[in-house]
């Protein structure tokens, strides 16, 4: 099968790269390169052959519709996006320049190419607003009320994605996604809580936390998270999925964990909390584990290690 990743060379894109071609498709990647890295696809690059072909291109680009009509990918993984909730709420603009126009670029593309299906990630940590603790872990049935451009950028794809299936029988299945962590997570976002602790811990620099660090979230590793966009692409057709783990977890307690695990004294810096912060988040996976049959499998201090690991190597 030829699969179109949309992102390709970020964080979570080349691990699921990574993963269609063990699985023996046929993989264009397409990524702007203003986050990502081709050394994310390093590995690919040197097994894979002619069996990935990555196109330097942004998504707002009409040139998309034109590539993908091209190379017709008979299922699109479509994970390019601004990511950046402080970016969204100061460039509204380019905001939804990018993941609303880019993403109906990516939709014409589709179904010009005559697609069979997207498999969209959407964002479970803004789609549904604050929900009050009684509510908690959140299901897809909440309402769908996000407090940042970035979240209304993303509900609104998902809007266009149930319209492009009634009106074009485009199938698609959305990801709501928790905090994605792992191996090849940018350390230098405002995002990836994990892997700004690893490579703070490892540089023997001060961890910052922001308020008491009881805030919590749903922790959930990238290979799970992988695992369930590949599920994706034959199962839960037209519904939007949670992926992450059920379970909050508190930022302090991730740090004592990495702390445990790395060995070495850590200086700890408190500041103010960040406006407009959640202060809890998890979601219910129930309908991915019924419709996707998917769970995820890594805990909480297998996957710090590896990050630690990971982060460990690069350093070195």
């Amino acid at each position: 099968m030829r699969a179109l990743v949309t992102g390709g060379a970020g964080f979570i894109g080349s691990n699921l790269v990574d993963r269609l071609l063990v699985e023996g498709h046929e993989v264009d990647v397409v990524d702007d390169f203003s986050t990502g890295s081709l050394s994310n696809l390093a590995e690919a690059r040197a097994s894979a052959g002619r069996s990935l072909t990555i196109h330097h291109l942004d998504i707002t680009a009409p040139g998309v519709v034109e590539l993908m009509a091209r190379r017709r990918p008979e299922l699109v993984f479509h994970l390019a996006a601004q990511a950046d909730v402080r970016v969204s709420v100061t460039r509204p603009t380019f905001d939804a320049t990018v993941n609303i126009i880019g993403s109906l670029n990516i939709l014409e593309g589709a179904r010009q190419a005559e697609t069979e299906r997207v498999v969209f990630a959407a964002s479970g940590g803004t789609l549904y607003g604050e929900p009050t603790p009684e509510d908690l872990p959140v299901r897809e049935a909440h309402a769908h009320q996000p407090l940042s451009p970035y979240g209304v950028s993303k509900k609104a794809v998902i809007d266009y994605l149930v319209a492009y299936r009634e009106l074009h029988a485009l199938e698609f299945c959305a990801l709501a996604l928790g905090n994605v962590y792992g191996p090849r997570q940018n350390p230098h976002g405002e995002a990836g809580v994990v892997a700004i602790f690893a490579d703070h811990i490892l540089r023997g620099d001060a961890v910052t936390v922001f308020g008491d660090g009881e805030q919590t979230r749903d922790f959930v590793f990238v290979d799970d998270v992988v695992d369930a966009f590949v599920r994706a692409a034959t199962r839960g057709g037209g519904l939007v999925c949670n992926v992450g783990t059920g379970r909050e977890t508190s930022v302090n307690e991730v740090l004592d964990t990495m702390t445990r695990q790395s060995g070495v004294e850590v200086t700890r810096v408190d500041a103010p909390a960040r406006p407009g912060e959640l202060q809890r988040s998890s979601l219910d996976i129930e309908r991915a584990a019924i419709q996707l049959g998917w769970r995820p499998w890594t805990d909480l201090a297998d996957g710090t290690r590896a990050v630690l690991e990971f982060v460990a190597s690069t350093l070195a």
